[in-house]
C-alpha cells in the first residue's frame, strides 16, 4: 500500500464524508430534517464526480474498485458513529436517501473508472 493509495481511498473518502456532514449541519437550520439527505445528495454527487475526474490520477480499474469499497465503508461507519450514535436522530436515520447515498458512493467510482478506461 503506497501513500497515494491511502490518500485517494481514506483521505478523500473522509474528506467527501466531511463535506456531506458539514452540509447536513448547515441544511439542518433551513430544511426539514426528513429532507436534508435529498438536498445534500445532488451537491455531494457533483463534488464526488469532480474529485473522481480531477483528483484521482490512477487509471486502473482495481484502484476505482478500491475507492468504491473504502469510500462506502467510510460512509457507513462514520454515519453510524457520528450521526446515529452521536446525534441519535429522533425519526431514525436509515431511510431511502441514505441507502441511495451508499449505492452512489459505491457506483460513482466504478462508473468513472469504467468511463476513463473506455476513453483511454
Amino acid at each position: 500500500m503506497n501513500k497515494q493509495f491511502l490518500k485517494d481511498t481514506l483521505g478523500l473518502g473522509i474528506i467527501l464524508w466531511l463535506v456531506g456532514y458539514v452540509l447536513g449541519m448547515l441544511f439542518f437550520a433551513i430544511v426539514p430534517a426528513s429532507l436534508i439527505g435529498w438536498f445534500i445528495m445532488p451537491i455531494g454527487t457533483i463534488i464526488t464526480i469532480w474529485v473522481l475526474f480531477k483528483k484521482i490520477k490512477d487509471q486502473s480499474v482495481q484502484h476505482y474498485f478500491s475507492l468504491a469499497i473504502v469510500w462506502t465503508i467510510v460512509a457507513i461507519v462514520f454515519d453510524y458513529l457520528f450521526i446515529v450514535k452521536a446525534l441519535k436522530p429522533a425519526d431514525g436515520y436509515y431511510k431511502l436517501d441514505v441507502y441511495l447515498y451508499y449505492v452512489l458512493t459505491f457506483i460513482l467510482p466504478l462508473g468513472v473508472g469504467w468511463y476513463k478506461k473506455l476513453k483511454k
